[in-house]
């Protein structure tokens, strides 16, 4: 491969950027080997301390795992992908989950919008809108649910949201695509540690009251108006990894 080292991430944390953007895509899956120390410092011109700063980061954020007598291997069974993260691999290489994740579309429907929906979307209480419900599914397990609410005039330029399919491009890209509305600029996440509902726990497979991580997401576009409210409930023990900068 040819790898290059700039200057404005320290080194070992650009390595270890371009291997998880390995793992999240798909190209490297679970099970298969990281690049070990000596490959890195060959690849990237490293030093063996930087090299061995890289591994122990992805063992750090759970991307990986060091196995006696086979080196280190990709492990994503404790990681959990964040809706950012999701919406800009679904804009930018069409893959929403990785590759050894799987959706099931639960339901795709014309709804009226509770009160907190309509208050995200920023619509009049009861208004129609689409309601998409999914769960996902990690090694046949399901691992979390979630549901995307949009206002239901978008329905007409982009049917597809009615349909309890797959779109191929994730929601986002669909739409950028069917109804010319693209997601710009700031967006917001919110997390929170709760307990699994009823609902959640038939999705998950888990006991009611059982601990979740829930999360809820505005997809915004460049005009600020919202596009997509959505919502989130994940099995406990994943990790979510938000990275920062902070200029001095």
């Amino acid at each position: 491969m040819t790898a290059r080292i700039d200057r404005a991430d320290p080194p070992y944390l650009q390595v270890v950027k371009h291997i998880r953007a390995r793992i999240e895509s798909g190209a490297l899956r679970e099970g298969d080997h990281v690049p070990s120390a000596r490959r890195i410092m060959s690849d990237w011109g490293v030093s063996m301390a930087t090299a061995t700063k890289v591994l122990a980061a992805l063992r750090a954020e759970g991307l990986a795992v060091g196995v006696p007598g086979v080196g280190t291997i990709v492990t994503t069974r404790g990681t959990l992908t964040a809706p950012r993260d999701r919406v800009v691999a679904a804009l930018g290489t069409g893959r929403v989950h990785p590759a050894d994740e799987h959706t099931e579309i639960r339901a795709a429907e014309l709804t009226t919008a509770p009160g907190r929906v309509a208050d995200a979307l920023g619509l009049p209480p009861g208004a129609p809108v689409v309601r998409r419900h999914r769960v996902t599914y990690k090694d046949g397990a399901p691992v979390s649910a979630s549901t995307s609410w949009l206002d239901g005039a978008l329905a007409e330029r982009a049917p597809a949201l009615l349909a309890a399919e797959r779109l191929g491009r994730g929601t986002p890209g669909y739409l950028r695509e069917a109804a010319g509305r693209a997601a710009a600029g700031p967006q917001t996440d919110q997390i929170t540690a709760g307990r699994a509902t009823g609902d959640d726990a038939a999705d998950l497979g888990v006991e009611p009251g059982a601990p979740v991580l829930r999360g809820r997401n505005w997809i915004r576009d460049e005009h600020g108006t919202v596009l997509e409210y959505g919502e989130f409930v994940s099995v406990a023990g994943r990790w979510m990894t938000y990275e920062y900068e902070i200029s001095s």
